[in-house]
């Protein structure tokens, strides 16, 4: 009998703790894939400080095929999973199709942005969930300044300076309060710029910032945004987004050229492809993250509905803690289900949050203590080297030149607002006219996907990705990423991940296509796209 074949779909924080563990456990008896569509796993929690350029992007990675020894990198997006035939079909970055046979399977395949039925918001806002989004954001912070600087309008200045970031969670917050300091440096002592005053939003309906933490976490962050100058509302989010602006639900209109989506995570649409038991769209487990039924399938992270022992009934939390433990217990379960160890149950125990406030401010509360002020940021700062797979001396020296040298505030141009749509299931990958679509929708060949939008120019509707029966969002996914918290793996950035971006960089839209973009064809889907979304309780 030749070596198992084992297949991990995903390498965020489940799926690469998961392909660590079994790696040290198989040392080469076994053949491990890891199917992924980048060859790297983002520490997702510091991302909002790759936006503030605090971090170049290439700190917040780590190489799978320079840190997993005995693991076989495959570079695409599963497509189709054959649970019968055990195998996967996926796509590669170039456009061609593969298959991966399997004895074990590990699904791990994470989350994508939440999306609501807010008219303009797919077509005007940008979520935060992977580089792409964050460079974006960085870029288009940049830009906007930059012209505001140079506008002889007053109220295309304020409107360009003005930026509203919806979802009070981690990510939001850490997005909000991380930009108005990159902001505020951008425009201190330059001459040029004087009299501009840049003006961040934090929107949420929660009636509290950071609504999962504890109350006395929640008022040291709102204390610190507003007396950063943020405009924190809360019992308020976007009603309608357009070109011009944001219209909110109290009533008020306001001018931005940037929309920041952070309002919550979906579990990605390919569990539910599986035709398999659901919760919330998310696969259910048995407590050894066994799939009941398909004693050959494993899923954890974001993708599984994995019980909490520690409160009989629920499931645990979509965070980043939760999927970096259930990926160790993944892999050992798999060794254990090949006849090397026992198998275990899951079950762990939140040991605290921390949020980064940018600066020197922070909050936490490891083990339950409260903290802020400067023991919280020094708390959290190493929190995330502890945690981080990788690049710690890196990570430590940005961290030092940010303290003592001025950031680079400049614009390298090198994602448009068109690759990063809201509406994708792959928040990680940027789109390129012409690249491969998922599950079955391909972009006509040297065009850009529907939706894209660049500088100012709008093209037809955003077109939906692996859209499933089950899109509407848990409860449990209320705005970011997981919260970076101690004792865990960073938190993804929370309450879903965070949006970055913004809505068309410019004035109204032209016409005809960007010049150096090919013109629309009768592969772009026209009009809006549908959704199954719906609003949940927390739901911004």
């Amino acid at each position: 009998m030749g070596r198992p074949r084992i297949v991990i779909v995903g390498a965020g924080f489940a799926g690469y703790r998961t392909a660590r563990t079994l790696s040290g456990l198989t040392r080469g008896r076994a053949d491990i894939a890891l199917l992924n569509p980048t060859d790297y796993f983002l520490y997702l929690p510091l991302l909002p400080q790759v936006a503030a350029g605090i971090l170049e992007p290439r700190r917040v990675t780590v190489s799978l095929s320079g840190t997993l020894p005995h693991v076989r990198l495959v570079l695409g997006q599963a497509d189709r999973i054959d649970l019968d035939g055990r195998a996967v079909h996926y796509t590669d970055p170039e456009g061609g199709g593969g298959t991966l046979a399997y004895d074990r399977l590990v699904l791990a395949a994470g989350s994508v942005n939440k999306l609501l039925p807010v008219p303009g918001v797919a077509e005007h806002a940008h979520g935060f969930r992977g580089l792409p989004e964050a460079l974006y954001l960085r870029d288009h912070v940049t830009r906007q300044v930059e012209l505001a600087a140079a506008a002889d309008d007053p109220g295309s200045r304020a409107a360009r300076c003005t930026f509203v970031v919806v979802g009070a969670g981690y990510t939001g917050t850490e997005v909000a309060a991380q930009g108005q300091l990159f902001t505020d440096a951008q425009v201190r002592g330059h001459p040029l710029r004087q009299g501009v005053r840049p003006r961040w939003m934090l929107l949420d309906i929660a009636p509290r910032v950071l609504p999962e933490l504890d109350e006395r976490l929640s008022r040291t962050a709102d204390r610190v945004l507003r007396e950063r100058g943020v405009d924190v509302r809360m019992g308020t989010s976007v009603k309608e987004a357009t070109h011009e602006g944001v219209l909110l639900t109290d009533g008020e209109f306001v001018e931005t050229r940037t929309l920041v989506w952070c309002v919550g995570v979906r579990p990605d649409p390919l569990a539910e492809s599986l035709g398999l038991p659901m919760e919330r769209g998310r696969l259910l487990v048995d407590p050894h993250l066994r799939v009941p039924g398909r004693p050959e399938v494993f899923a954890c992270g974001d993708a599984a509905a994995v019980p909490d022992l520690n409160e009989p009934g629920g499931c645990t939390p979509m965070t980043a803690q939760h999927a970096w433990r259930q990926g160790r217990v993944a892999g050992l379960n798999v060794a254990a289900s090949l006849g090397r160890g026992e198998l275990r149950p899951y079950r762990h125990r939140d040991l605290g949050f921390v949020v980064d406030l940018g600066g020197a401010e922070a909050a936490a509360n490891p083990l339950g203590l409260p903290l802020s002020g400067v023991a919280a940021g020094a708390v959290t700062r190493g929190y995330h080297l502890a945690a981080m797979p990788g690049n710690r001396i890196r990570v430590a020296a940005d961290w030092l030149l940010d303290a003592v040298l001025p950031r680079q505030a400049v614009q390298l141009g090198l994602v448009r607002s068109w690759s990063v749509p809201l509406d994708t299931a792959s928040p990680e990958v940027a789109r390129v006219p012409g690249g491969p679509g998922r599950h079955g929708e391909p972009d006509a060949p040297g065009q850009p996907e529907a939706g894209e939008r660049e500088l100012g120019q709008v093209v037809a509707g955003p077109r939906a990705r692996r859209p499933g029966p089950g899109a509407a969002a848990p409860d449990d996914a209320r705005g970011g990423p997981s919260g970076n918290r101690p004792g865990g793996e960073a938190a993804k950035g929370r309450p879903g991940g965070e949006p970055a971006g913004s809505r068309p960089d410019g004035d109204p839209p032209a016409p005809g296509p960007p010049p150096d973009r090919p013109p629309p064809g009768p592969g772009t889907a026209p009009g809006p796209v549908k959704r199954s979304d719906t609003f949940t309780e927390g739901d911004s």
